[in-house]
């Protein structure tokens, strides 16, 4: 399954803050530990040497991601109309038969990392969500068959 390439504002101001970040500050800083590991002589018993020059590819490869990412993402803003039913950025309240709630909100792929109450558009409960109504009825597919959920409350707030 691909990714979607959807992001809320919010989702999107934290992707370049990162980038930001490891770009003018992480990596420089790396950069001239590298450099003053190097100058220490033999680098092949050199574990500051090593360990930063991996450090160094992690951040260059997540630069990398992010700048592809930001290049092919569509920030999806709030809408009015959205209000009363399930769509991207909301905030929702669900139960099953148990007594068991959920509240999450419903972000692109790139903004779940790291938050414990964001799930991916791209999710089965997002997808099965979708469109659906406060007290409606959903059934979302899970490894066993099916499971129940009841929409108990949808809201649209920043962040």
């Amino acid at each position: 399954m691909s990714k979607s390439n959807i992001i809320t504002a919010g989702g999107c101001k934290k992707l370049e803050e990162e980038l930001d970040y490891l770009w003018r500050v992480k990596r420089p800083d790396t950069t001239r530990k590298v450099s003053w590991a190097a100058s220490l002589g033999d680098r092949s018993d050199n574990a500051d040497y090593k360990e930063n020059k991996r450090l160094l590819r992690e951040i260059d490869r997540r630069v990398r991601y992010i700048r592809k990412r930001l290049e092919v993402m569509r920030v999806i803003e709030y809408n009015p109309q959205q209000e009363g039913k399930v769509y991207f950025g909301a905030w929702v309240e669900i139960e099953n038969d148990k007594g068991e709630q959920k509240t999450f909100r419903i972000v692109g792929p790139d903004e779940i990392f790291g938050v414990k109450n964001h799930i991916s558009i791209d999710s089965p409960m997002a997808r099965a969500l979708l469109s659906k109504e406060q007290d409606d009825e959903v059934e979302v597919a899970i490894p066993d068959g099916f499971a129940v959920w009841y929409v108990n409350k949808i809201q649209y707030k920043q962040s």
